[in-house]
């Protein structure tokens, strides 16, 4: 396992918060960087999403050369695909969507992906947790019930892939090696397959310096470093805290998105989200 685990598991109880806190911020910054990319840049959804992943593999590839770190782990071709596929259908959904409802959407899509795949290999849920189930799908029909504050359709659908593909993308990561190693392995090999997409896609490419900084951030700060600091503090969290709190991430974005980006909170988003996190919730968390 990671070399650091004895000395998180060791650390004080207010860097585990700030470190956390961190971590959240970072993951709910990657809607708020793409989506003020793609909204008030010129920067194309296939450029935003090679530079992210360029600029993740390098954070990833720096910072793994400084830890200097014994443990193994490489990543693999099947897991770099789907993180291929999530960062490709995150930046095209993010086209027409919010920061909060992508971020809704996302996580949500990823739960379900991660819980129905429990299920699929026989795990038992509880009365409680089939509950919670039930309330998060509700959610998630709630919000993409046609009408007027409905999100647009073709980009709910690849953020819903986007999130089954990080799902699988977390799935295949349990127990793959030093998380550092295997996440600068699999950026690594994402690498070649975004750029032929930008390739495919290059006519419509247009580059420029500010919608470019913003995509170095998303894959330097928000993706890669950002997972260096969450695994770092991830074994001094309980495994339902680490679930748990994750719950905060859209509402990050959603708050993110209000303050900087001036989007509405309209009510169907708040009754949705409340739905869907509060069934998740009751899914993760144990009695």
């Amino acid at each position: 396992m990671n070399n650091s685990r004895p000395f998180t598991s060791q650390m004080p109880g207010p860097r585990i918060i700030l470190l956390t806190t961190l971590a959240l911020i970072a993951f709910a910054s990657n809607s708020l960087l793409c989506r003020v990319a793609l909204k008030q840049t010129n920067i194309d959804a296939a450029s935003f999403t090679s530079i992210r992943l360029i600029a993740g593999a390098a954070m990833l590839w720096l910072l793994v050369r400084i830890r200097r770190n014994t443990a193994s782990g490489s990543g693999n071709w099947l897991s770099a695909l789907a993180l291929f596929a999530y960062a490709a259908a995150f930046s095209f959904a993010y086209v027409s969507l919010t920061a909060a409802t992508g971020a809704l959407l996302l996580f949500g899509a990823v739960q379900a992906t991660m819980i129905g795949y429990g299920i699929w290999i026989g795990e038992k849920l509880r009365t409680q947790q089939l509950v919670g189930l039930v309330l998060a799908i509700g959610g998630l029909v709630v919000l993409l019930l046609p009408g007027l504050a409905a999100p647009p359709l073709w980009g709910s659908i690849l953020m819903m892939i986007a999130g089954a593909a990080w799902g699988v993308y977390s799935l295949r990561g349990r127990g793959a090696g030093d998380p550092s190693k295997v996440s600068a392995g699999n950026f690594l090999r994402a690498v070649p397959l975004a750029l032929i997409l930008s390739i495919l896609m290059q006519k419509n490419a247009v580059l420029d310096s500010a919608g470019v900084g913003y995509a170095l951030a998303s894959g330097a700060l928000a993706s890669g470093f950002g997972y260096i600091v969450w695994y770092t503090v991830l074994p001094a969290l309980k495994t339902s805290s680490a679930a748990t709190v994750q719950l905060s991430v859209p509402v990050i974005a959603a708050l993110g998105g209000i303050v900087f980006l001036g989007e509405p909170l309209t009510l169907r988003l708040v009754l949705a989200a409340l739905a869907i996190l509060g069934g998740i919730g009751l899914v993760l968390l144990k009695r």
